[in-house]
């Protein structure tokens, strides 16, 4: 009898094993310098397998077992079990679930119900005591499953000794920790520009032509605080940056590329708090990474400076990279099957009470952003910003990001009040193939005084996913950067007459830039991949006399 509970065991296990199947659950936080939504993984919490999934009842016939059948290889073992020994149970529901995996505690209750009823019959000493016949069968089936029992054995002591290893040298039982090294190499093309002043003459050459390498190292500790919550900590260093470019403000930002972020040595760039507060609602709060980029969900799939375009300018809209936010609180919320909503508050100096800073003054960013899929191959996000900017500066860091002038007088520039509004359009044309869209416009004003600036931007792109192999991406992007096409803050403060030596006075930028970029993503493992591209600028500040400019570049990323 208790050969019988081993074999049904063995046959459990095995089916049990060839019938699993298993689901990658790993995330995409390290592929990308951040994951876009905010929403955390729930983990599921299913009933311990140590423990029986519901009580058993014992039955009197193999009839009462509504899943067992006459031409089932073990009928007859389980109807003499059941009627001669009376020690077979089933589930509630009449069922008694032959194929399913045998756990300890079942076995252990299985094998001591025989044994009772064993003992209840040599105590009784009854007719129905257990024949030589009986013996000798139990002992063929010991034989023959012998290497049965022998392989199930080995198994479970290798897969022992594993999880002993793995438990043993573990990072942390709360915590994963993951990381992302990216290196660049990069160098620009030589070329002059009409930039002081803007005469119609080339005047000044482009300082930064020499090649230089870029680095950016990020590691990331995820700890679980409940199965709902967690604490995302991130420590950063960056190396090397693609300046000094012309000598004034006309190409402040011309490129700057994603994974250009320089720093004195390493600093904290996340701590942030995530709670799944419903299965719909995700709420992130925190003093560092708490912006735009990682509280939105991006509709472009393949935004990420480690694995996706180059530029900062072709990663999202300019406009959701407005007030570079350190610290506030963002939420997610999944209101439909295919739409959600996601908003926030956050401040570039948190943490800083002084005046012109802290939480609620200085430079401050409130954004709203609609994210809809119609189908499973069209994401739409409308999206609106309002932004204050203490010293006119937007801080996106691409292209015109500064629309006051410094007064020579103060050195200070006048703060800006702005309102942006923006969209971007995907489309997976097909599994190799997808094409996007997005546009922008900012209008900002000099809080209690008249006049405006105005400036627009957009981009369109094409991506191409597995493109002559597996994990390989391609891109081409053509946009616009921001540009200011109209400005009639009050004299003095107007950027494009400035810098055409004038005072300052109302009109727009006399160039349009146009970005051109084109990258190939070779992905050599799930863990490293190179990317060579190259971007083209015509026009770079806007200045329609200045030489275009090209740039090649050189990615390489590694992410554990």
């Amino acid at each position: 009898m208790l050969a019988w509970l081993l074999i049904a065991g063995v046959n459990g296990v095995a089916q049990k094993a060839l019938a699993q199947e298993y689901t990658d659950t790993r995330t995409t936080q390290e592929l990308g310098v951040k994951s876009d939504n905010i929403i955390p993984s729930s983990p599921s919490s299913p009933s311990s397998p140590l423990l029986p999934e519901n009580p058993m009842a014992q039955v009197t016939s193999v009839s009462q077992l509504k899943d067992v059948q006459p031409n089932d290889w073990a009928f007859q073992a389980l109807q003499s079990l059941v009627e001669r020994y009376g020690c077979i149970a089933g589930y509630p529901d009449s069922s008694y679930r032959g194929n399913r995996a045998l756990s300890r505690y079942e076995f252990a209750a299985g094998v001591n119900a025989c044994l009772d009823r064993v003992n209840e019959l040599i105590t009784t000493a009854t007719s129905d005591l257990v024949t030589r016949e009986d013996l000798a069968i139990l002992q063929k089936l010991q034989s023959e499953f012998a290497p049965e029992l022998a392989t199930l054995r080995g198994r479970v002591d290798n897969l022992e000794a594993k999880t002993a290893e793995i438990e043993a040298n573990q990072f942390s039982t709360t915590t994963k920790l993951s990381g992302l090294l990216i290196v660049g190499i990069q160098g620009r093309t030589n070329n002059r520009g009409d930039v002081n002043p803007r005469d119609g003459q080339k005047d000044t050459d482009d300082a930064g032509t020499n090649i230089n390498l870029i680095s950016l190292a990020q590691l990331y500790l995820t700890s679980q605080i409940t199965p709902r919550s967690y604490l995302f900590t991130g420590l950063l260093d960056g190396k090397g940056k693609t300046t000094p470019r012309f000598t004034n403000s006309v190409s402040r930002y011309d490129v700057l590329l994603g994974y250009e972020f320089p720093t004195d040595n390493l600093i904290v760039s996340d701590l942030n708090f995530h709670w799944l507060v419903t299965d719909k609602l995700a709420v992130m709060v925190g003093t560092e990474g708490v912006s735009m980029p990682y509280a939105f969900r991006g509709p472009n799939r393949v935004e990420s400076a480690a694995t996706g375009p180059l530029s900062y300018f072709a990663q999202r809209n300019p406009i959701l990279n407005m007030g570079y936010g350190h610290g506030g609180i963002a939420i997610d919320w999944q209101f439909a099957k295919r739409a959600s909503l996601q908003a926030i508050y956050t401040s570039y100096q948190p943490g800083n009470p002084g005046k012109g800073s802290g939480l609620f003054d200085g430079t401050t960013t409130t954004g709203v952003q609609l994210l809809l899929t119609p189908t499973d191959t069209l994401d739409l996000s409308l999206y609106y910003v309002n932004n204050y900017a203490s010293d006119g500066c937007l801080l996106t860091f691409v292209g015109d990001d500064c629309l006051t002038t410094v007064n020579t007088t103060t050195g200070k520039s006048a703060p800006l009040q702005t309102n942006a509004v923006g969209a971007t359009l995907t489309w997976q044309i097909s599994s190799r193939i997808s094409a996007g869209a997005w546009g922008g416009y900012t209008k900002s004003y000099i809080p209690g005084q008249s006049g405006s600036v105005e400036t627009t931007n957009y981009m369109v792109f094409l991506n191409f996913p597995d493109l002559f192999a597996k994990g390989n991406l391609g891109g081409i992007y053509v946009g616009q950067p921001p540009k200011i096409t109209s400005s009639d803050l009050p004299i003095g403060n107007n950027v494009p007459d400035f810098i055409n030596t004038g005072l300052g006075r109302a009109g727009g930028q006399p160039g349009t830039t146009t970005q051109i970029e084109a990258f190939y993503r070779f992905q050599l493992t799930d863990n490293i991949s190179i990317t060579p591209g190259i971007i083209h600028l015509i026009q770079p500040g806007n200045t329609p006399d200045s030489d275009s400019v090209t740039i090649g570049i050189l990615r390489s990323t590694f992410s554990f």
